[in-house]
């Protein structure tokens, strides 16, 4: 960490957030599910959402996902 900003917004980290990991596993079971109802989708995953809040690189792969789901 190089500074106080990044040190504050890790410590901000939601504590549900599932990681990386997790997220990439169910990202397109989320975002069907989101497509379809987005406060399902956040009731039955709060930690992706959680993760998607905080991790720039994964929201983008979600939103390339809700993207092609819309075509």
């Amino acid at each position: 960490m190089s500074g106080p900003s990044e040190l504050d917004a890790f410590l901000r980290t939601d504590p549900r957030d599932v990681g990386c990991g997790e997220a990439m596993e169910l990202l397109h079971v989320y975002a069907e599910l989101h497509a379809a109802d987005p406060t399902a989708a956040a009731a039955r995953y709060p930690g992706i959402g959680a993760h998607l809040r905080a991790c720039g690189p994964c929201s983008v792969d979600f939103e390339g996902l809700l993207a092609a789901l819309e075509r």
